[in-house]
């Protein structure tokens, strides 16, 4: 009589799954073609196509940090004349951090041989080799382009042949004598954990982008469900018309007032832009542009830059006293009170880092949702195709925000 063994095999289903019940189900599917980002991923070759915020200028020093971006590891740093770098993270010759590395004025010396890289990544100087590297010049360190603007630092890590002019914005340009622009490199929302320690969202940047489009959870989860985390207007149901607009999505959010109806307008850009007006529903054009940038396709984090007047509280600390729970901001509440007041962080993170797409069953609110992902994927499509996505040519290089509240 044969030994029966046991068989590693998957158990595969017969038969229908039965009505209501969860047996059978087959395990949800993600789509790779619009989350993943990491080199070489069709995504990630489509955002590496434009600029990305990777720091805030003034946190930008002679002390090396850590950045990882679009699924790479790299450093940034400012030399010693002022000139900010972003190099990858491993020297070029045996591969030792850079973040051990020693910033000076030419560049960034590593610690193992004392290899010297400019912030183009030239290598400068090589201390162990007769005249200091007689070859030097044949050996670069991965780098990529930054720009300052805003207050921030971006970086295009695409073809150099394709790199497009940074944008500008018209919300965050000609600044009046009691005016400034304040940064942030947080959370959009309060949640999750998310602080200056630990900038970094445990999801895909895509939920962020696509909640951005979904105006009926401010509804729901902002105003009835756990209570009125902005403000009062944002509970009554709007009527919401969607459409493109340059590159990117928008809607037109209609609420009858007691004495007046309100409109909003919010907006998303391509790659991840996002333009939300005011949740103090300050009247009048948005007033801030945020960035949510891929750490790589399981993590996210944002950067934003206001326009505010001068000698008031900063935007970013206000926001994250609207959204409390018995006097408590959301780092001070408890588990179970996370769990009868949920906000943006839970809806989002509970997804999974990338949601099981094919689990999903999309209605007519969801409209923008689809809408964006749909640009996303023809856009992505053109990339593969070898050509130049939505918002990269010389034309559409200076915005024109379109976001804001509006009462009549």
């Amino acid at each position: 009589m044969k030994e029966e063994r046991a068989t590693s095999q998957p158990i595969r289903f017969v038969g229908k799954r039965q009505q209501g019940g969860g047996y059978g189900k087959p395990p949800g599917q993600s789509d790779e073609f619009l989350t993943l980002v990491e080199p070489g991923t069709p995504c990630g070759e489509f955002m590496r196509r434009y600029w990305h915020p990777v720091g805030v200028s003034s946190k930008v020093t002679t002390d090396p940090k850590r950045v990882r971006i679009l699924g790479e590891n790299l450093i940034l740093f400012r030399d010693g004349q002022g000139k900010p770098g972003l190099l990858h993270e491993n020297c070029a010759h045996r591969g030792t951090s850079l973040y051990y590395g020693k910033v000076e004025d030419q560049g960034i010396r590593c610690c193992y041989h004392g290899w010297l890289f400019a912030v183009d990544g030239a290598c400068v100087e090589q201390p162990c080799e007769p005249g200091g590297g007689q070859h030097r010049d044949k050996c670069r360190q991965p780098w990529y382009p930054v720009q300052e603007r805003y207050g921030l630092v971006f970086a295009y890590m695409g073809p150099l042949d394709s790199m497009p002019p940074l944008p500008t914005y018209d919300v965050l340009e000609g600044l009046g004598p009691d005016e400034e622009l304040q940064q942030e490199d947080q959370s959009f929302y309060i949640g999750g954990g998310v602080s200056q320690e630990n900038p970094v969202a445990p999801y895909s940047w895509l939920q962020n982008f696509e909640n951005v489009m979904d105006p009926f959870h401010v509804v729901i989860l902002h105003s009835r469900f756990s209570g009125v985390q902005f403000r009062e207007q944002m509970a009554a149901m709007p009527t919401v018309e969607w459409e493109l607009c340059d590159h990117g999505v928008m809607y037109r959010s209609v609420r009858q007032a007691k004495d007046a109806q309100f409109t909003r307008i919010t907006q998303t850009l391509l790659p991840n832009v996002r333009i939300v007006p005011s949740i103090e529903l300050a009247p009048g054009q948005g007033r801030e542009v945020a960035w949510l940038v891929p750490v790589d396709s399981h993590h996210h984090r944002t950067f934003g830059v206001a326009r505010v007047p001068k000698n008031e509280e900063p935007l970013y600390s206000r926001r994250s006293r609207m959204a409390v729970f018995e006097g408590k901001t959301w780092s001070e509440m408890t588990e179970d009170e996370h769990r009868r007041f949920p906000g943006d962080y839970e809806a989002q993170s509970t997804q999974g880092s990338i949601p099981a797409h094919s689990d999903e069953h999309l209605a007519g609110s969801d409209k923008g949702l689809v809408m964006l992902r749909r640009l996303l994927a023809r856009q992505i499509r053109v990339v593969q195709e070898g050509g130049d996505p939505e918002g990269t040519s010389r034309e559409q290089s200076r915005v024109s925000v379109k976001a804001g509240n509006f009462f009549e």
